[in-house]
């Protein structure tokens, strides 16, 4: 069976939701292999042979941490070198979407970014997108080269499938271009206790109608008790009410939680293109004639001051 590269998203050795649904998806098309890069990257083993690794592949160097994207470009296209490979999978993060496009270049392929599912086919893997705001959904495969494709957190489950995951060094050369942009200073983001927004199996969003900063606590609320992450819409992280970190939509972050709740957002076609795909939607607002309503699977029609509250107490009741 074809090998297939996946890219590990870790943070010193702890390896990030969205990189075992890429072995999910991996393993329907071939043997992952994983490339895990940086500091801990030894560590990652254990886990991706629970979930399906074949073969980890290692490379630590200063140039990892201290440069930006391109060295592990370099590493990933050493990866593809040493295994030819029938597809490469990478996580669909802003550096994710970087490196898949450095690598097709380089190596003369085509490249699928976005990809919500992914499946085995005739001529290659075919990825399934939602295209227009998830107004449509199409089905594609590359036709020149080895298909680089990004995937969106969130669109395969995490399946444990204990696989040998045997530790390999990766040689990597790193070229002229690897140390042209250094990064001079880091700041560790603020902990919520709260899940990240885009791999977030549940979502908590707030809009206009939340109607002030000091009211998005009935919003935090609501989403702690069900260990859900924040969201904003663009009105509502314009006006100055939650921070731009945590805005859905077009212009803002890209979610496809199991469970999404719009609560006080009308659903403009700028905040729709960031949550559609969402498996479950269920909109809070008090006009009936919203747009948000067209796409939800459960609405309802009420003041959300009144209604959220409500909610939860009474999963709190649930729980407790």
């Amino acid at each position: 069976m074809a090998e297939v590269l996946v890219y590990v998203d870790h943070v010193d050795g702890a390896v990030r939701k969205p990189t075992l649904e890429l072995l999910t998806l991996a393993r329907r098309i071939g043997e992952p292999v994983a490339v895990a890069l940086g500091a801990g990257a030894e560590n990652t083993a254990a886990t991706l042979a629970e979930h399906g690794a074949v073969k980890v592949l290692t490379a630590d160097a200063p140039e990892f941490a201290e440069y930006l994207v391109v060295p592990k470009v370099d590493a990933l296209q050493a990866a593809h070198e040493a295994v030819s490979p029938a597809a490469v999978l990478v996580p669909s993060s802003a550096e994710g979407k970087e490196i898949a496009a450095r690598l097709a270049v380089r190596i003369g392929s085509g490249i699928i970014t976005d990809a919500v599912d992914l499946e085995a086919g005739d001529e290659g893997p075919v990825a399934t997108q939602s295209a227009f705001a998830a107004s449509f959904t199409t089905k594609s495969r590359v036709s020149k080269g080895t298909p680089v494709i990004t995937v969106k957190p969130n669109s395969a489950p995490v399946e444990a499938a204990p696989a040998a995951g045997t530790v390999e060094a990766l040689a990597v050369t790193f070229g002229a271009l690897a140390t042209g942009t250094k990064v001079t200073s880091r700041t560790p983001r603020e902990s919520t206790g709260r899940p990240e927004l885009t791999e977030a199996a549940i979502v908590v969003s707030g809009g206009r109608g939340v109607n002030g900063a000091e009211n998005f606590g009935i919003i935090e609320a609501l989403a702690d008790s069900l260990g859900a992450a924040v969201g904003a819409s663009r009105a509502a992280v314009d006006a100055g009410w939650y921070p731009h970190t945590n805005q859905v939509g077009q212009t803002g972050k890209s979610v496809s939680p199991q469970l999404y709740i719009a609560t006080g957002i009308s659903g403009a076609i700028q905040h729709r293109a960031g949550m559609q795909t969402s498996k479950t939607i269920v909109a809070i607002n008090k006009d009936a004639e919203a747009p948000i309503f067209e796409l939800v699977d459960y609405g309802v029609v009420g003041d959300l001051f009144e209604v959220v509250p409500q909610l939860t107490q009474e999963i709190q009741a649930r729980k407790g």
